[in-house]
């Protein structure tokens, strides 16, 4: 008896009532080779004690497979991928198409100054939808951040004001303005959101005064630990660029909760 209609009417049935309930989910089908047309569902994390429902016929390449659309629904995007037989990198035997049904994170940028171009590029690269906000009309324009899906001339604190509803743990509000007058009333209001990074830019001893003057305003210092201030890694970054890198790789190493080390000082699974 053939049994793949009835799986994918079981896959299809999940997924309408997965959407009926507003949940983020991959669906994940072959397209070329030999388990042509079979079909999996990947969440986000474990549902369960369950990375994935259904399978594509072998156990090494529904871990591998879902490993990497996990990436993809984190990212917000669809797209085809090739594997061998088993999973196997940089092969094409198998084809599968990744579609991912979830909004793609927000990254919001307040400050256009003259690292914020490069964070544009570095997010939108990594599939986040990237909002610039500065109060200054003169440097907050499209001409400079063309990349960008929105660029706003706000008071950032009233804008995050307006997207608090909209921030959630996938998304990242990054701080560039340097100036304690843009700069306190923003994290103010990023802090009561439930964004899951905070980043803002600065020395050290910008840093220590920022802290002073958050503290006498009311914040507390429970609520400072969720700031990554001074911002980014420590990877040695001299240009726009290279800081860019530095904050996105602090945003995922949030993200994941992995330690930030070379994986040459680490053992256990990879890019897992």
């Amino acid at each position: 008896m053939n049994t793949e209609p009835e799986r994918g009417i079981l896959i299809f049935d999940r997924m309408e009532e997965l959407l009926e309930k507003e949940e983020s989910f991959a669906l994940v089908t072959v397209v070329k080779g030999p388990p042509v047309g079979e079909k999996m569902i990947v969440f986000p994390d474990q549902k369960s004690g369950v990375d994935f429902e259904g399978s594509l016929g072998n156990r090494d390449l529904d871990r591998v497979v879902s490993r990497d659309a996990r990436g993809e629904l984190a990212a917000g995007r669809s797209g085809v991928r090739n594997y061998g037989e088993s999973g196997e990198a940089r092969e094409e035997v198998i084809q599968v198409f990744v579609e991912s049904f979830i909004q793609p994170p927000q990254l919001l940028i307040v400050g256009a100054v003259d690292f914020t171009a490069a964070l544009v590029k570095i997010g939108k690269v990594l599939g986040y939808r990237v909002t610039v906000c500065d109060a200054r009309e003169v440097f907050a324009t499209t001409q400079r951040f063309p990349l960008a899906d929105e660029v706003i001339v706000e008071w950032p604190n009233k804008l995050i004001e307006k997207f608090r509803q909209t921030l959630g743990v996938r998304d990242a509000v990054c701080i560039l303005t340097h100036d304690a007058k843009f700069d306190v009333p923003a994290i103010v209001s990023a802090l009561t959101t439930e964004v899951g990074y905070i980043g803002v830019m600065g020395s050290r001893k910008t840093h220590e005064d920022r802290i002073n003057r958050l503290l006498e305003v009311g914040v507390t210092s429970e609520e400072i630990k969720r700031l990554r201030s001074p911002i980014g890694l420590d990877i040695g970054s001299r240009t726009p660029e290279e800081t860019a890198i530095s904050i996105v790789a602090e945003i995922i190493s949030l993200r994941t909760g992995r330690s930030s080390k070379s994986l040459s000082e680490t053992s256990g699974a990879i890019h897992d």
